[in-house]
């Protein structure tokens, strides 16, 4: 059973978000933020079905009835989608803001805490399913999406090493390409 199987098994229908079509019949994914001031990214060229899964990361609850939460352990990202294709595997966490919001600091807090969401779903995968290689091998990419009204801009955020070891990258606009995210392209 694939990675993408198992997860798909693991996580409710109503934490995902499912694929569309677009005008040409191909995949896409429109990841929308439904609180004020109701935003969304539109993701184009997204793999097959059966290849990908896109979590919708605020559907899990904070765990914020267990941990206290001053270094920022209960935030987490927007979105995740997770990818095993022929020719990648890959894990994205997505944080998205309408404007410049959100301090980097908290960014990194909300992407950090969607990669412990992946290590949760990791050690399940690997106990429940007895798949002792679930989700091994995949690359990650963390990204923030803000100024989501403007027109596409990508860039490295060159103040984002100052703060992290992740690797973060930041863009602006409201539709991208799949593969641009992967290979981290402008």
């Amino acid at each position: 059973m694939s990675d993408i199987a198992i997860l798909k098994e693991m996580i409710k229908e109503t934490a995902t978000v499912s694929l569309e079509n677009d005008l040409y019949g191909r995949n896409k994914v429109i990841l929308k933020e439904p609180k004020p001031p109701n935003y969304y990214v539109t993701i184009y060229g997204m793999p097959n079905d059966d290849d990908v899964i896109i979590i919708n990361a605020d559907e899990f609850k904070s765990p914020d009835t267990i941990f206290k939460g001053n270094s920022g352990e209960c935030k987490r990202a927007d979105f995740i989608i997770i990818a095993n294709t022929a020719k990648k595997k890959v894990i994205l966490c997505i944080e998205m803001k309408a404007s410049k919001g959100g301090s980097m600091r908290d960014i990194i807090a909300q992407l950090k805490g969607a990669e412990c969401f992946v290590a949760y779903c990791r050690q399940i995968g690997q106990s429940f399913w007895d798949h002792q290689n679930f989700l091994k091998d995949y690359e990650w990419r963390f990204i923030s999406i803000k100024n989501i009204t403007q027109k596409t801009k990508t860039r490295f955020d060159p103040n984002q090493n100052l703060v992290s070891e992740l690797k973060i990258l930041t863009k602006k606009g409201s539709s991208f390409q799949f593969n641009d995210l992967v290979y981290c392209q402008k």
